[in-house]
């Protein structure tokens, strides 16, 4: 009974992590951009204060972002369809001769 509890609240959880990780992704995204160009307006005045904002702006977005986003939205996907190997190869060259047969 116990352990049954147990992994429905971990179930319950990880399903509202993953859905409010859309808007963490979105936030961590803005604020990112938000610096960079913050950054840019500021490479004026204070050059090195400038590069730390553009800097941590672009680890925001590809260090932290890209990672979040990737985890979401591959989750539950074959990543051997997105692999380029012999037998999708095969399939692609399939595909283009049906294209130009019925062309």
């Amino acid at each position: 009974m116990l352990r049954t509890t147990i992994s429905s609240l971990r179930l319950i959880f990880f399903s509202l992590f993953l859905n409010t990780m859309k808007y963490l992704i979105i936030l961590i995204v803005l604020a990112s951009f938000a610096a960079i160009i913050y950054g840019f307006s500021l490479q004026d005045t204070d050059l090195v204060l400038a590069n730390k904002y553009i800097g941590f702006g672009t680890v925001g977005v590809f260090l932290i972002a890209m990672p979040l986003f990737l985890i979401k939205y591959s989750r539950g996907k074959k990543m051997k369809n997105y692999m380029l190997n012999e037998e999708n190869i095969l399939k692609m060259r399939g595909r283009e001769k049906e294209k130009d047969g019925k062309r």
